[in-house]
């Protein structure tokens, strides 16, 4: 006889055996974790320079993902890697190769989260490709930036776009690209402009203290009679407009003494002295007879006020009525630093006057002439 066999097994005994199965398997395997590994977000790396064999600073920022429990707590380490995808070829290195020879401590290392300023993690190691640090303590939803400072890490010479892999060692890892490229080379041309101009001013026109006595335009400075006593004085405008990056500067000299055909001199300020310092009020001749230089002398003076602050060309700016000699030897009357726009004083505009005082012994001729050179130069 042959015997039948029959399945007894009820639906709920098999549900029980199912369950008891799938626990041994849990049990060979480990146990259940129900934390997640998530993707970070909105990760970046931004250089400060692209071109090849540059050395940016890196500022890589990531925000910690919102969901699956994320955080980073002070001692997660959080690896950084350099080209994840390295595939050997030459060229293609950060740093040369050996991110470990460049970052080595944390000197060269910041970190701020939600942009709460910036502090320097602890550094843990580093190896050819990666850095790794912690000391960083993140919860859910924050942004952290990490920052290389420049002059550290090298790009690669090789163009291209490089991987960068950031792992935070608590399940949460992402990746970025950085694209290295040639430098754009940016030329332009500006030209040069330089305009000089010279004006007559009126009578009673006041310059540094002192008014003109009379008028005068751009070509003649003409005192007419001079009378023992009784000072005359001239002056004109200087007007510049330069776009020079240092600014220029204006000297005036003359070409001998204000003399006459006869050899009669009169004499530069003061008395004979040619004066070149700014500190010396005008001051009328004191006649000797057996001494022609103090008969009669003339000088300059400017209400440029910075060309000693800005030029250093005297020892004190030109106060009120203080002269230098009008010279053969050229004296700075106007001076700026920068461009200049033709009509700004102490800028691009000043006056200049002239004067002149003799004693009655002063000799007699009715053509005492001299000519005075200005001489304009910018500073590029």
């Amino acid at each position: 006889m042959f015997a039948k066999a029959t399945n007894n097994v009820g639906f709920a005994q098999r549900v029980v055996a199912t369950l008891v199965a799938s626990a041994m398997v849990l049990m060979s395997i480990g146990i259940y974790n129900n934390a997640q590994a998530a993707n970070l977000t909105n990760i970046s790396n931004t250089i400060s320079d692209s071109a090849p064999s540059a050395q940016p600073s890196h500022s890589i920022e990531f925000t910690i993902p919102a969901v699956g429990g994320s955080a980073i707590i002070g001692g997660n380490n959080i690896q950084i890697t350099f080209d994840a995808q390295d595939d050997g070829a030459g060229g293609q290195d950060f740093a040369g190769g050996d991110i470990s020879s460049v970052i080595s401590d944390n000197s060269d290392l910041t970190f701020q989260v939600n942009g709460g300023g910036f502090s320097a993690p602890t550094f843990v190691a580093s190896d050819n490709d990666s850095f790794t640090i912690n000391g960083i303590a993140a919860s859910a939803g924050d942004t952290v930036e990490i920052v290389v400072a420049s002059g550290v890490i090298t790009n690669p010479s090789t163009l291209g776009s490089y991987e960068i892999f950031v792992d935070s060692a608590s399940g949460d890892s992402g990746r970025t690209r950085v694209a290295i490229v040639d430098s754009v080379e940016v030329r332009a041309i500006v030209d040069t402009v330089f305009d000089f101009t010279i004006t007559g001013l009126a009578t009673s026109t006041a310059v540094n203290g002192t008014s003109t006595t009379g008028s005068s335009s751009d070509v003649l400075l003409d005192f007419g009679t001079l009378v023992a006593g009784e000072p005359e004085a001239l002056a004109q405008r200087l007007n510049v407009q330069t776009n020079a990056r240092n600014g220029f500067v204006v000297t005036v000299q003359t070409d001998g003494d204000l003399e006459s055909a006869t050899g009669a001199i009169i004499d530069t300020f003061v008395e004979g002295g040619d004066q070149s310092e700014s500190d010396t009020v005008w001051a009328s001749p004191s006649p000797d007879v057996n001494d022609p230089t103090t008969w009669g002398h003339w000088g300059v003076t400017t209400n440029d006020a910075d060309l000693n602050s800005v030029g250093g060309f005297y020892g004190s700016e030109f106060a009120a009525n203080e002269f230098i000699a009008a010279s053969t030897t050229p004296r700075e009357v106007m001076h700026h630093n920068n461009p200049a726009d033709n009509s700004t004083a102490n800028i691009g505009q000043v006056d200049v006057l002239y004067q002149v005082e003799i004693t009655a012994l002063q000799e007699a001729a009715d053509d005492y002439s001299t000519n005075l050179t200005y001489i304009a130069t910018p500073t590029f």
